[in-house]
């Protein structure tokens, strides 16, 4: 049998570049353990995003190159962990949620809230604890998107239950007023109700906590962007150029305001006949992916037009919930994963770490 030294280990590891992560996973620092036996390799992966739908085909990926080495058996062990990572200057991480990320599109009609229910969904099916804030109070959508017609429960008087579907933790000014009760108010009144509908429900251990924006660059992007402890932010869009060209104006304001743009999500990329099967780009093609070469930021992928996307989100039972083992909840499972793989090379947030120090005049 050969002699197989932790070196040897480590080159035939970093041959594998995961696909999320888009680098070796020694270069990423995933491999936290390495054992080599008489007869046998044991290493223990620790991936930072949630990768259920992965783990498996990781392990025998990794234990195909290992056992090439001919020295026995190749144990493999993969685990995920998800930790808080940095948020803009001056704002620390909210209690129970260690990640928010926003999902935000320039204007209206792209598919955003479809978008972001979804993902949402994705995630917890990956493994992750996640948390779903609508935070369209003219216009919100995600209690009918979710099925959830409830209103949240008040142990205090003060703070609100969320409401939990599809094992996702949700909140919404939908919950709290009739369906078809217009909210006619001004831009302040709108921002602090986002802001208590973030800090007064009791979110609960979550792993990601996402936030469907109201289209545009407005009083609750600027709100979210000062106030609201943000790691990261998603952009959808259609390939069509003048949903582009917000899109774009979208992406600046993330910039501007130092949030990191996880990458981009191209909607209603392509049109598949339910009767011939005939496919058509009817809103353009590739707009998404030139866009994110263009501004550097990650493709995260494309999804297609389709009308069960319609109907079940319209049902109050989103495609990865309705058809989970489908071909496009597995393309929002893969958005979801390349977004959280995304997310954990970024700089951990260390501020729960350290103490407040408070100087006083004796």
């Amino acid at each position: 049998m050969t002699a197989v030294s932790r070196a040897d280990v480590e080159t035939a590891l970093k041959g594998y570049v995961d696909p999320y992560l888009e680098q070796d996973l020694v270069t990423a620092k995933c491999i936290k353990n390495i054992q080599i036996g008489a007869d046998r390799i044991e290493i223990d992966v620790e991936l930072g995003f949630p990768a259920a739908g992965y783990r498996d085909a990781l392990v025998v990926a990794l234990g195909e190159r290992l056992a090439a080495l001919g020295a026995g058996e190749a144990v493999v062990r993969v685990e995920c962990k998800v930790i808080a990572h940095e948020v803009q200057k001056g704002l620390k991480p909210m209690p129970g949620v260690r990640n928010i990320i926003a999902v935000a599109s320039g204007k209206g009609g792209v598919g955003k809230s479809t978008t972001a229910v979804n993902l949402a969904l994705a995630l917890s099916v990956e493994g992750a604890r996640v948390g779903l804030l609508d935070a369209d109070i003219y216009g919100p959508s995600q209690p009918r998107m979710l099925g959830a017609r409830q209103q949240p429960e008040s142990p205090d008087g003060k703070t609100l239950n969320p409401i939990v579907s599809y094992n996702v933790q949700s909140m919404s000014i939908g919950y709290l007023i009739e369906e078809d009760t217009p909210m006619v108010w001004r831009g302040p009144m709108v921002t602090q109700t986002l802001e208590q509908l973030l800090r007064d429900t009791r979110w609960h251990d979550l792993d990601y906590l996402i936030i469907d924006l109201p289209p545009g660059t407005g009083d609750t992007q600027l709100t979210l962007s000062q106030k609201v402890p943000v790691s990261g932010a998603i952009i959808v869009t259609t390939p069509q150029d003048i949903a582009l060209l917000d899109a774009r104006k979208g992406l600046k304001m993330f910039e501007k305001v130092e949030v990191p743009v996880l990458g981009v999500v191209e909607n209603m990329s392509i049109h598949i006949c339910s009767q011939c099967g005939h496919e058509e780009h009817i809103f353009g093609a590739g707009g998404g992916q030139r866009m994110a070469e263009e501004y550097e930021v990650p493709f995260l992928g494309s999804l297609p037009l389709d009308i069960r996307i319609r109907e079940e989100t319209d049902g109050g039972r989103p495609t990865v919930a309705a058809e989970p083992d489908s071909r496009i909840a597995s393309l929002y499972r893969e958005i979801a994963r390349r977004a959280a793989a995304r997310l954990s090379l970024q700089a951990r947030n260390y501020s729960h770490k350290f103490p407040n120090i408070v100087i006083q005049n004796t």
